[in-house]
């Protein structure tokens, strides 16, 4: 093992380095486990998630848009039969007159 051997070489203990890169291959098989399960987010899994918001924005935006035009529609439908109603007393109320 050259990475015992260097440890040694710079001091340690045989025990001391055989121990050390025990607990450094423990680190690294850890790791390599995580990114075996999928527990990180790879580049393709990040560009469909952001797809998917993009998507998500547009849809939330056409329906903005539909709110608004419907919106829009009912006060000036609102507009218009108030004026009607108003003309409508106008003219009854000149009549009785």
């Amino acid at each position: 093992m050259p990475f015992v051997k260097r440890l040694h070489d710079a001091g340690f203990t045989d025990a001391l380095a055989e121990t050390l890169t025990a607990l450094h291959q423990e680190v690294v098989n850890a790791t390599l486990e995580q990114v075996s399960r999928n527990e990180l987010a790879s580049k393709h899994d990040i560009r469909e998630l952001e797809l998917k918001i993009e998507v998500l924005r547009s849809d939330l935006q056409r329906d903005i848009a539909e709110s608004k035009s419907e919106l829009i529609r009912w006060i000036i439908g609102a507009g218009f039969l108030q004026t009607a109603l108003i003309t409508a007393l106008l003219l009854k109320l000149s009549s009785g007159i």
